[in-house]
């Protein structure tokens, strides 16, 4: 995770002096001691706008905790007792993420600082909740073992997968989705698994690994793309993560974009990810459905003829769809990742010029590729248990500068 350097501006989380707000005031110097690297008590209290009695309430139980060190004692004057620094433990807490797609399970075990401390992949092949369920517990059983991390302090598991969640005649239909997961819930799989679970979308997951790990960090408004077997879409909103009023803003992969196009397993005909994702672009060259339909084939094979028309026949409809959410949104950027090779990725950028006119400004690129690696999506899925940890809307968690 992304933390600032010396120089610059302290981040500031504001935290409230109300009694009943305790819970909120706890997560609040945790997220301002992450963001700014190291702090006194009485930075602290400045940053935090809490007394400087609640800053010394909290920051004792959170060194008891193990969440918080103190460091060496700092003494600026020559007056009064030397102000003691305190950083964030990275084994205070861990966390574990999983992105469950329709060839490989990957997890990974993150720590309080978001530094990658075990990983491990098993290949799986459209698994539904009755086959995934025994391998994800075998691979959280083999990374307790293989990491050798203190289990006790295991803050749960986020388990993202494709999506929608949720929707009739969506959730698990066709072959971009994952079969019988449509009555599967957080509460059920906790039960099972004996732990907390957070269960999201892998292009939301995908956001936020890119604003954490990759060439996002910066941007406030952007839509992260996720070619995945379908298309899906990560939304960040003046910093802040959005997934709608049902957590499934994002599904832009049903976005009608050719009228009277392709039919769809939604119903619907001309949805985008008919022609832009993995399962539209083994169709175009043969391999669907068969062994060869893999991001492994794709990457070794490179581009001949046929993947020469998938490419033709995806960048109309994407330029379309970027076209409508720039000028719905007012974001900086569309960021371009997911499944599909880099080499695939970039063919695919290099066709979508000229963008036709929208709101935004010319100036700057419109699409950029993201640079968070092939974990991305794993990366996002641990990062909601450790943002959780600090408050329980994690996407405020993202939002730099000042509040």
């Amino acid at each position: 995770m992304k933390k600032t350097s010396s120089a610059a501006e302290p981040r500031t989380v504001s935290g409230t002096n109300l009694e009943y707000a305790r819970s909120h005031n706890r997560r609040a110097v945790l997220e301002t001691v992450r963001l700014n690297g190291q702090l006194t008590r009485a930075d602290l209290a400045r940053l935090t706008a809490l007394t400087p009695q609640t800053v010394s309430n909290i920051a004792a139980e959170l060194l008891d905790a193990g969440m918080l060190l103190a460091g060496q004692p700092l003494r600026e004057g020559a007056r009064g007792q030397p102000a003691i620094p305190l950083t964030l433990n990275p084994d205070g807490a861990y966390a574990v993420g999983m992105q469950l797609d329709h060839q490989m399970l990957v997890a990974l075990a993150l720590d309080l600082s978001g530094r990658v401390r075990a990983r491990l992949e098993a290949p799986v092949r459209h698994p539904s909740p009755d086959e995934a369920l025994p391998l994800i517990s075998d691979l959280l059983q083999r990374l307790r073992r293989e990491s050798g991390l203190d289990w006790g302090r295991l803050l749960g598991l986020g388990l993202v997968m494709p999506g929608p969640f949720g929707v009739e005649g969506m959730t698990s239909v066709g072959p971009t989705t994952l079969p019988g997961w449509e009555g599967v819930d957080a509460a059920a799989l906790e039960r099972t698994l004996g732990l907390p679970v957070l269960l999201e979308k892998d292009a939301t997951a995908a956001a936020i690994g890119e604003r954490l790990y990759g060439m996002a960090s910066e941007l406030r408004n952007f839509v992260y793309l996720f070619i995945g077997a379908g298309l899906g879409a990560g939304l960040f909103l003046d910093g802040r993560l959005y997934t709608g009023g049902r957590r499934n803003a994002g599904e832009v992969g049903h976005m009608m974009v050719v009228p009277a196009g392709r039919p769809c397993d939604c119903g619907n005909r001309g949805c985008l990810e008919r022609y832009v994702s993995l399962q539209a672009l083994y169709e175009e060259l043969g391999i669907a459905g068969g062994p060869l339909a893999t991001p492994e084939h794709l990457a070794a094979r490179g581009i001949d003829a046929a993947g020469e028309r998938w490419l033709d026949a995806a960048a109309g409809p994407l330029r379309q769809a970027i076209n409508i959410l720039e000028s719905m949104l007012d974001i900086d950027a569309v960021v371009l990742g997911g499944l599909l090779p880099p080499v695939w990725q970039e063919a695919l950028m290099a066709r979508l010029h000229p963008l036709p006119l929208s709101v935004r400004s010319s100036s700057g690129e419109r699409v950029r590729q993201g640079s968070a690696g092939r974990d991305v999506v794993a990366l996002g899925a641990a990062a909601l248990l450790v943002f959780d940890e600090f408050n329980p809307q994690y996407e405020v968690l993202l939002k730099g500068g000042r509040r």
